[in-house]
C-alpha cells in the first residue's frame, strides 16, 4: 500500500511539475472552402485534463477570450465573427462578479469568410486563455496563413451584391486597405533580439530547477493525501457512533469463538483462534473492498467531466446542501435514516446460509447495512468533498474510510486482551454524533453560498453566513456544557431510579464547548469585515459584506517594466521580486487577498525587495513587434503581455500563473519560485531566504 500510494504520489508531483513547462492546450488550423463564394476556417484545440480554455464572450477585467486577430487579408472578408462549436461551460467567478464560459477537453472556433472570386489570402492569429484550479497560463497566440484559389464569381452576382451593398463594398475595401498597410509594417519589422546585452534575460531554468530540485515545490500540495486522511478520519468518527461501537466487541468475540465448545481441547482452541484471527482479516478486508467499490461506483457514475464541474455547479451544490441538512437534522436527533429491513435481512440470511469467504463478505456486507444510519451521514458528507475535489477522490476517500473502519476488528482479533480496556458504549457515543450533525449543517451552508454565487440570487452574504455560524457554534457549545439536550440523549439515573437533574459536564466535553464558543466568538469581528483568515475558504467573499470597517491593505508594485526594475534594484543594491500575474487569474487575485495582506509580507515585499508586477496579458501593443524563437517555434511578440510571457517562459521555464522568483542583481535566483499556495508562513520563510542568500553573496 505504501509502495502504491508512493508511486502515485510522485506521477502526480511529476504532473504539477510539468504543469508548469509545457502549455495544456494544442491547437490546429485548417480552411475549407465550402463553395464558390465562401469558406470556413477552423481551429481544433486540444485542452489537457483538468484545464480549461476560455470562449470567445468577453468579461471585463475577465480571463483572456478567444479572439481572431486578422493581420492581411486580400481576396475575401470576414463573415461574421469568431463562432465556438457548441455551448460552453457557464460559470459564475466570484473574483470578477460576473459569468465566464469555457471548455474542457476540447473545443471547437470556426471563422466564415466571402471570397471575392480570384486569388485570396489570409493571415493573422488567434488568440486564448486558458486556466487550471491553480494556475493561468499567459494569453497564446496561434499563426495562420491560408492561401487559395477560386473560380471568379459571375458577373450578374457580382453586380446584385454592388447593388445591394454599394457601402458595405467600399468600407470593406478601405478595411483591407488598412490592414494590408498594417501587414506591411507588421511584415517589414526588424527581428529585434529579447535577450539585452546585459544579459537580464539569459535563461536560468537549470538553476531554477537545482534550487528546487528539479520542480516547482510551492505549486500545491498533493490533494490526495488530504483526502486519504479526510476519509481516515471519517472512518474513526463512524467507529464511535452507536451503531457501530457496539458491534465491534460482539463480532471479535464471535470469530475467536468459532468452532469450539467447553470440551474443545487447547489443540482445538489453538486452532480456533488462529481461523479467527485469518477470519477477522478477512472481515476487514471485506469491508475494504466494499467501500472502495461504492468509490468506485461513484466516480463511475458521475464520471471525470462531471466530477470536474460539480465543484461550481449550482444545482449540485443545493442538492448536496439539502443532504447535509437532512443528515445534520438526523444526527442531532430529528429521525433516523436507515435502510429498508429486508435488505439487511437477505443479507443475513444468505450469509448465515454460506461458508467461507462468501460467507465473511456477507457479514462485512451486513455491518454496512446496520450501520448505515450512523455512517450514511458522515459517508455523505466525506463524497460531497471527495467528488469535488479530485477524480479518484471517492476512490482514495472510501479507502481511507475503509481502513480506519475496519482497523479495530483486526486489531482486537489480533490482541483480544485489549478489548477489556476499550471504552463502553454510552450516552458519550451520541454526543459524538450530535457534534458530528452541526458540523454537517455549518458545512451545509457552503454548498448553499456557492450556489448562492453562482446564481446571483444575494440571500447568503457574509453577515448572514458568519450568523448563522455563529449561532450553530454557539449551540453546539450549550449542548456540550450541559445547557441543551437532544432527543437521543440519555438520561441519567441514581441507586433509587431517580433522573439525575444536574448531571455533571465531564472534562473532554468542557473543552469541545470551550473551543466551540471561543471559535464562536471569533467569528463575531467578521460582521463587521474582521479578515477571518481561518473560515476565509468557507465564508462568503468580502465583497459580499454590506457593511465592512476594515481597511484593505493594498499592496502596489514599484515597477511594471522589467528592465527599469532591475536597474532600480541595481544602482540601490536591493534585490528583486518578480511577480508573473495577470488581469484574468483568479488565483493570484486569491493570493494577493490571503498573503499579500499580511502586514509581516507586504512591509517585506516592499521595504526590502524591489517588487516588479509584470501582466502577461497587459494588452497594450508594443512599439514594434518582436520576432523570436520560442522552444524552437518562431513566435511574434506583439503586446507587452506579449513580451513578459516569453520572458517568463524564456528565462524562467514556466507559462503558469501566478508564478514568483527572486533576483539578485544580475538576474540570478536567489530561492526556488514560488506558486499559488494561500501559506503566510512558507511565503515569509521564502521571502527571508532570498534574502538572506543576497545579503550572503
Amino acid at each position: 500500500m505504501k509502495k502504491f500510494l508512493s508511486v502515485l504520489l510522485a506521477f502526480l508531483c511529476l504532473g504539477v511539475a510539468n504543469a508548469q513547462f509545457a502549455n495544456p492546450v494544442k491547437v490546429t488550423t485548417s480552411i475549407k472552402e465550402t463553395s464558390a463564394t465562401e469558406a470556413v476556417i477552423t481551429f481544433h484545440a486540444t485542452i489537457d485534463g483538468g484545464w480549461h480554455m476560455y470562449s470567445t464572450q468577453v468579461v471585463p477585467d475577465g480571463p483572456t477570450p478567444c479572439t481572431l486577430n486578422v493581420e492581411k487579408i486580400s481576396g475575401a472578408k470576414l463573415d461574421g465573427a469568431l463562432k465556438p462549436v457548441g455551448t460552453p461551460i457557464k460559470h459564475y467567478e466570484d473574483m470578477f462578479e460576473a459569468d465566464v464560459y469555457y471548455f474542457e477537453k476540447s473545443a471547437t472556433f470556426t471563422q466564415k469568410l466571402k471570397l471575392t472570386g480570384g486569388k485570396y489570402e489570409v493571415a493573422g492569429y488567434m488568440e486564448y486563455g486558458a486556466c487550471n484550479d491553480q494556475n493561468c497560463i499567459p494569453p497564446t497566440s496561434v499563426d495562420f496563413d491560408f492561401k487559395g484559389e477560386v473560380a471568379p464569381q459571375k458577373e450578374e452576382a457580382k453586380a446584385d451584391d454592388k447593388a445591394e451593398e454599394p457601402k458595405a463594398e467600399e468600407e470593406a475595401a478601405e478595411e483591407e486597405t488598412e490592414e494590408a498597410a498594417d501587414s506591411v509594417a507588421a511584415d517589414t519589422a526588424a527581428v529585434v533580439s529579447a535577450a539585452p546585452a546585459d544579459g537580464l534575460w539569459t535563461p536560468v531554468i537549470d538553476k531554477l530547477q537545482a534550487l528546487d530540485e528539479g520542480g516547482n515545490s510551492n505549486a500545491t500540495d498533493n490533494p490526495l493525501w488530504y483526502i486519504f486522511i479526510l476519509g481516515f478520519l471519517g472512518g474513526l468518527l463512524a467507529l464511535v457512533t452507536p451503531c457501530v461501537w457496539p458491534i465491534i466487541p460482539m463480532t471479535v468475540s464471535f470469530f475467536m469463538k468459532k468452532g469450539t465448545t467447553k470440551k474443545s481441547t487447547e489443540a482445538e482452541k489453538a486452532a480456533a483462534r488462529k481461523k479467527g484471527i485469518r477470519d477477522a482479516i478477512l472481515y476487514g478486508l471485506s469491508i475494504v473492498v466494499i467501500y472502495v467499490g461504492l468509490g468506485l461506483l461513484v466516480t463511475g457514475f458521475f464520471g471525470a467531466s462531471a466530477l470536474n464541474s460539480l465543484a461550481t455547479n449550482a444545482y449540485f451544490n443545493i442538492f448536496f446542501f439539502l443532504m447535509l441538512l437532512v443528515f445534520g437534522a438526523s444526527f442531532i436527533g430529528g429521525f433516523e435514516i436507515t435502510l429498508p429491513s429486508k435488505w439487511t435481512n437477505a443479507v443475513d440470511s444468505k450469509a448465515n446460509s454460506t461458508t467461507g469467504l462468501l460467507s465473511i463478505f456477507l457479514m462485512a456486507f451486513t455491518l454496512v447495512l446496520v450501520s448505515f444510519s450512523c455512517t450514511g451521514p458522515i459517508i455523505g458528507f466525506l463524497l460531497v468533498e471527495m467528488v469535488t475535489s479530485n477524480i479518484v477522490g471517492p476512490v482514495v476517500g472510501m479507502l481511507g474510510f475503509a481502513i480506519a473502519l475496519a482497523l479495530p476488528f483486526t486489531l482486537f482479533a489480533l490482541f483480544p486482551t485489549m478489548l477489556k480496556s476499550a471504552p463502553k458504549s454510552g450516552n458519550w457515543m451520541n454526543v459524538v454524533k450530535v457534534v458530528l450533525g452541526f458540523v454537517e449543517l455549518a458545512f451545509s451552508l457552503k454548498f448553499l453560498s456557492v450556489a448562492d454565487l453562482c446564481e446571483g440570487w444575494g440571500i447568503l452574504d457574509r453577515e448572514t453566513f458568519l450568523a448563522l455560524w455563529i449561532a450553530l457554534f454557539a449551540i453546539l457549545g450549550a449542548y456540550l456544557i450541559g445547557w441543551i439536550r437532544f432527543p437521543h440523549d440519555e438520561d441519567e439515573y441514581d441507586e433509587e431510579g431517580n433522573v439525575i437533574v444536574n448531571q455533571k459536564t465531564s472534562v473532554p466535553r468542557f473543552f469541545m464547548a470551550l473551543f466551540s464558543f471561543a471559535f464562536a466568538i471569533y467569528m463575531v469581528p467578521g460582521l463587521w469585515g474582521a479578515p477571518l483568515k481561518a473560515v476565509s475558504a468557507f465564508a462568503p467573499p468580502m465583497k459580499t459584506q454590506d457593511f465592512n470597517l476594515a481597511e484593505e491593505l493594498e499592496v502596489k508594485p514599484m515597477f511594471t517594466d522589467y528592465e527599469e526594475g532591475m536597474k532600480y534594484a541595481a544602482d540601490h543594491n536591493m534585490p528583486v521580486m518578480i511577480d508573473f500575474t495577470g488581469y484574468g487569474c483568479v488565483n493570484c487575485r486569491k493570493m494577493e487577498a490571503a498573503v499579500f495582506t499580511d502586514q509581516t509580507v507586504a512591509e517585506i515585499m516592499t521595504k526590502d525587495y524591489v517588487l516588479i508586477q509584470l501582466y502577461v496579458d497587459e494588452k497594450t501593443k508594443l512599439a514594434e513587434p518582436i520576432e523570436v524563437v520560442d522552444n524552437g517555434t518562431p513566435r511574434k511578440l506583439r503586446t507587452i503581455g506579449d513580451k513578459w510571457s516569453y520572458l517568463q517562459s524564456s528565462k524562467f521555464g514556466a507559462t503558469a500563473q501566478p508564478f514568483y522568483v527572486l533576483l539578485d542583481n544580475e538576474g540570478n535566483p536567489l530561492e526556488k519560485s514560488y506558486s499559488y499556495k494561500e501559506d503566510i508562513d512558507e511565503y515569509l520563510k521564502w521571502l527571508r531566504s532570498g534574502l538572506n542568500t543576497y545579503k550572503n553573496n
